[in-house]
């Protein structure tokens, strides 16, 4: 069976090689900026819970930032995780915002000088749940970067009591994937996936986490990620 890796080390490459990826570089070893960012976000704006949604989650990578911005023009609330989950996440709200100014403001330099930081009894029930990927496959299979933080963001927010909610994925089209991914029972699955030049909807087979399965944090993470050992306490 082809592993995790290898699925990522093909597309990091394929993206290089073919000239597909945009600024950071290199793309190894990160969820990868691509050209066409905006037209997949252009597309999650069309899905049904987007366009109900009020507050949306969204990961701090570079391919995301177009859809980060989009969140903030249209009058939602942003909910982006602090790199590494250090700090929890960080929220900002439409009207912190001056006009013409979103783009600024959700960009990861810029962030906490427009939002704030908040502790995980101030995070507002989430809507939508936008995850950055290495590959993604058609049935809902998610590769990311293997740190395994999208998948910790989901089961924190269900173990503070969210509901399930869509999962949505922005990639480029080539990242997609026919590859039989290894799936283990933590991982995380998208609901749709929108792509340079179309938008998916999965009709997956697989269960999402329902919480954090605490058997297999170790000392060493709760140390590097206080938010969990707020959890546990809290739980």
């Amino acid at each position: 069976m082809v592993t995790k890796q290898e699925i990522r080390e093909e597309k990091w490459d394929y993206l290089t090689e073919h000239k597909l990826g945009r600024f950071p570089f290199p793309l190894q070893n990160r969820i990868p900026n691509f050209k066409g960012a905006e037209q997949a976000a252009q597309f999650v704006t069309t899905i049904p819970t987007y366009k109900e949604a009020k507050v949306i989650k969204v990961n701090p990578d570079a391919p995301q930032l177009p859809i980060r911005a989009q969140v903030l023009r249209d009058g939602k609330v942003l909910l982006v995780p602090t790199p590494r989950l250090k700090a929890g996440f960080i929220m900002v709200k439409p009207e912190w915002i001056p006009d013409g100014e979103e783009r600024k403001a959700a960009s990861l330099s810029h962030i906490k000088s427009y939002g704030k930081e908040i502790p995980l009894a101030a995070i507002p029930k989430i809507d939508l749940f936008l995850v950055g990927s290495v590959a993604l496959h058609r049935d809902g299979r998610r590769v990311g970067k293997g740190a395994g933080f999208a998948d910790r963001e989901y089961a924190i927010i269900r173990e503070l009591g969210n509901p399930d909610v869509p999962i949505v994925g922005t990639i480029h089209s080539a990242q997609l994937t026919d590859k039989d991914i290894p799936r283990d029972p933590f991982d995380l699955t998208v609901d749709w996936i929108a792509t340079e030049t179309e938008l998916i909807k999965i009709s997956s087979r697989y269960k999402k986490p329902s919480g954090i399965q605490w058997e297999l944090v170790t000392e060493e993470e709760l140390e590097e990620m206080p938010v969990l050992r707020e959890l546990r306490e809290r739980t």
